[in-house]
């Protein structure tokens, strides 16, 4: 069985662990602010979900060590990266799934923050956004917040607790967005529910992902923060 070098179990990198952590936390709760106790729960998933994952990624990759330890995991290469490990492509393998998970979770950032700016422009004038992203889905943050999760814990770093989150992280969302929707049918009625009619909840339609995407990365001049 493959043993792991010690550099590797042991990268020592916390103080790059703490950072990330904080900075990633400090904008998620920048445009996703819990009030009730049902957000506080949504939002302590995510949080978990980042210290689980920048913990492994710089601190110790608890997750190949199971496997090797455990369930006889036998590569002659053996990083930190799961993907790369599996895989058995080495540094490439860790160096390609590191680009393609930072492209898809700045594409989710992206529709995570100005989704959050659009629905807070709406509110400030007291009325049902229809427009800008919430043309392509109802719930333009909450997908936003689903890619980047997805491209960061799952494409680019996945670890067992990032893997096992995810989902839930997914129902818990749900959750809350159809708790939401019906405070919007009772406060705009049947304008709302013909909007949920037209309007996909999280997933837009196949030929509007390239438009969903091109306005996430609209000028920020559209959509100063408050």
């Amino acid at each position: 069985m493959s043993s792991i070098d010690p550099t590797i179990t042991n990268p020592g990198a916390w103080g790059l662990a703490i950072i990330f952590i904080v900075v990633v936390s400090w904008f998620f709760y920048r445009y996703f602010a819990p009030d009730s106790w049902r957000e506080w729960v949504g939002a302590g998933v995510v949080q978990a979900f980042i210290i689980a994952l920048y913990a492994e990624m710089y601190g110790f990759p608890l997750t190949i060590y199971l496997l090797v330890r455990f369930f006889g995991l036998d590569r002659e290469y053996v990083s930190t990266n799961l993907w790369s490990t599996l895989i058995g492509f080495g540094e490439t393998g860790m160096f390609v799934s590191m680009l393609l998970g930072y492209a898809v979770a700045f594409v989710g950032i992206g529709l995570f923050a100005q989704g959050w700016r659009q629905v807070y422009r709406a509110r400030q004038d007291d009325r049902l956004v229809t427009d800008g992203l919430y043309r392509y889905v109802r719930h333009p943050q909450y997908t936003g917040l689903f890619i980047a999760l997805f491209g960061e814990g799952i494409i680019h770093w996945p670890t067992i607790f990032s893997v096992a989150l995810f989902p839930l992280v997914v129902v818990i969302f749900t959750w809350l967005a159809r708790r939401e929707e019906h405070d919007m049918v009772d406060t705009f009625g049947d304008d709302y529910r013909t909007y949920q009619r037209k309007v996909p909840m999280f997933i837009p339609r196949w030929e509007q992902w390239r438009d969903l995407v091109a306005e996430s990365r609209s000028s920020s001049d559209d959509f100063k923060d408050p």
